[in-house]
């Protein structure tokens, strides 16, 4: 008599769960004293570096076979810019969900973080430390940052059980989000790189972790000097 065999198997989306593959913009232009970023809402708004053109063109090829029936994107160019090879090849408008935009950096907004950062400034050097982003003055606090967050996965998911959707968000965003469905330390998840695609699950009222930082598509990569820095 044949013994029952229990193989183990590949992951399966429960049912009406939302699969989304967060994917960091590409690499915005340098920041330089003289030439801070605009601000859209206090936030810094740089456009995509030529790196991070490419960057996007690979996103697009990458999941241009996949069934996405959604796009996100926050009210920042980067990630519309972003978003913009992949919406042309599925023929989707992106949908724009400000709750999804960058962490606040207060006084530190339009391009300042990567200037404190390289200068291993003080206060940059506290907010590693104590993982928060309200040690910067103005910064905001992550009980703020998540429940915007949260909400604005709420809603996607609401809008898309059963479905594959991508959001084009930063790289503060995609940490956060981690970080809060793992149980981790606030930036355990932080410095994704620019272009990378990580996917989550929700369902439930829970996020399931699937992949992080994927960049098979960035391998050979543009150029060693990219920068990282939201």
């Amino acid at each position: 008599m044949a013994q029952t065999e229990y193989r183990q198997k590949r992951f399966e989306r429960p049912p009406g769960a939302t699969e989304i593959l967060l994917i960091r913009h590409g690499e915005s232009r340098a920041a330089t004293a003289e030439n801070p970023f605009p601000l859209v809402m206090g936030h810094g708004d740089p456009e995509l570096h030529p790196n991070g053109r490419e960057q996007a063109r690979r996103v697009g090829e990458r999941l241009k076979g996949h069934p996405i029936r959604a796009i996100y994107v926050s009210n920042l160019r980067r990630t519309s810019e972003t978003a913009a090879p992949l919406a042309g090849h599925l023929g989707l408008e992106p949908v724009v969900d400000p709750d999804l935009r960058e962490v606040f950096l207060g006084d530190w907004e339009g391009g300042v973080l990567r200037i404190k950062a390289a200068q291993n400034d003080p206060v940059y050097l506290r907010m590693q430390e104590e993982q928060r982003w309200d040690v910067i003055p103005g910064g905001e606090s992550h009980e703020v940052l998540m429940a915007r967050l949260l909400r604005a996965l709420g809603r996607i998911h609401s809008k898309h059980p059963d479905e594959l959707v991508a959001a084009v968000v930063h790289g503060g965003v995609v940490g956060s989000i981690l970080a809060a469905a793992t149980g981790a330390r606030p930036f355990a998840f932080n410095g994704c790189d620019n272009g990378s695609i990580s996917h989550i699950v929700m369902v439930q009222g829970k996020i399931l972790v699937r992949r992080f930082n994927d960049t098979t598509h960035l391998r050979d990569e543009i150029s060693s000097a990219s920068g990282q820095m939201t």
